[in-house]
């Protein structure tokens, strides 16, 4: 089934189907053995702790930078991208690896031997971790089953490949850019289960940009870069719904929530999140937005004002702000658990955490409770 994009700024359709309500779920709060911990409890509303997970399962630390993480909406597993060569079961050379940290073991392994292209990601049950790599003429994306250690392989067709995974890893969707002289970008929706697959055509674009997949596959956010419009599509009915934004406005897609209730997208120099129930935006002025838990209700941001919080997480019902780092530090998609009860970022801080002497970037979990 294919569905073109509309990318006349005059048209304008609202979604008409909502998701489900999302299941909140909690974090893992507890301290693992072996891993450097500090506590606050005036951080923000809610007490809260920190702990690096760029360590060895022995809970050494690492020898690499460790950037690019992705946390799973109950905070258990983290995947993320690491120079280190002491994180897996065995020594490796010192080149970018896909690494998993799970807190609940406090386990650290190496996933597969080859080199990401883009960041990591792991599903929402944790199950799968997705990377696409180089391969050939073309990108391959990788598929890694956590339990069996099995990889699925699936050749993108084009160079510039960037994914989303649904809940349980066989929901995909990625973005390709054909080489030119075809300035066209394919967004490919895949269903392992079913078989079957869903593409959408994005006219003259030449700037490719990662979709965003609801849990069930449902609703995929994505972005025509070239006409700086953001859209929804349904796979219910196979139809994009937008340009979100509205006419006049100029977006950059940041994420859709999981439950596909919100969808976050920067324009100029404020943040606006989209609500597709209602169809209506709140913005949230002066800020990068970063991510979105998959609740829809806590956004992680980067004020744009020196001097003050690195990252920032808001409850968008209470409007009440909790700091996550007043160091440097930076934050991917995906980098925030339901309840906005974890979130994921690294840092080159030395401070966040007694004994951090290696002198290079480290990934730290924020827990509040």
């Amino acid at each position: 089934m294919k569905a073109n994009t509309h990318t006349n700024r005059g048209t304008t359709r609202r979604l008409r189907t909502a998701l489900g309500s999302a299941v909140a779920v909690c974090a893992v709060a507890t301290a693992l053995p072996g891993v450097a911990r500090a506590e606050s409890a005036d951080v923000g509303v809610r007490a809260s702790g920190i702990e690096r997970v760029s360590v060895a399962t022995d809970g050494a630390q690492s020898d690499g930078s460790s950037t690019d993480a992705s946390i799973t909406p109950d905070g258990s597993r983290i995947v993320f991208s690491s120079t280190a060569t002491n994180l897996g079961d065995t020594p490796t050379t010192a080149a970018d690896r896909v690494h998993l940290r799970d807190r609940r073991t406090g386990e650290t392994r190496r996933i597969g031997g080859e080199a990401p292209l883009h960041p990591p990601t792991i599903s929402a049950d944790g199950g799968y971790v997705g990377y696409p790599v180089g391969w050939m003429q073309s990108d391959l994306i990788r598929l890694h089953q956590v339990r069996t250690g099995n990889t699925i392989g699936h050749n993108c067709m084009a160079h510039n490949c960037e994914m989303s995974l649904g809940a349980e890893g066989l929901q995909l969707a990625y973005s390709r850019r054909f080489r030119p002289p075809e300035p066209n970008q394919r967004i490919t929706v895949l269903d392992w289960r079913s078989n079957k697959s869903y593409t959408i055509d994005v006219i003259h674009n030449t700037a490719p940009s990662k979709p965003s997949l609801s849990d069930n596959g449902g609703f995929l956010a994505y972005q025509d870069g070239e006409e700086q419009d953001v859209f929804v599509w349904d796979r219910s009915n196979g139809t994009p719904a937008g340009p979100i934004e509205g006419p006049a406005k100029a977006a950059t897609l940041v994420q859709l929530s999981d439950d596909g209730s919100k969808v976050v997208y920067l324009s100029g120099s404020d943040t606006h999140v989209h609500d597709t129930r209602s169809g209506t935006a709140r913005t949230v002025p002066n800020v990068r937005g970063v991510a979105i838990d998959p609740t829809g209700r806590y956004l992680l941001y980067a004020p744009h004002e020196a001097g003050g919080p690195a990252l920032v997480l808001r409850d968008l019902e209470s409007g009440t702000d909790e700091t996550v780092s007043n160091r440097p530090a930076s934050a991917g998609i995906d980098a925030v658990s339901a309840g906005g009860r974890a979130v994921v970022f690294h840092s080159t801080a030395d401070d966040l955490v007694p004994g951090d002497t290696n002198g290079t970037s480290d990934l730290f979990v924020r827990s509040f409770r």
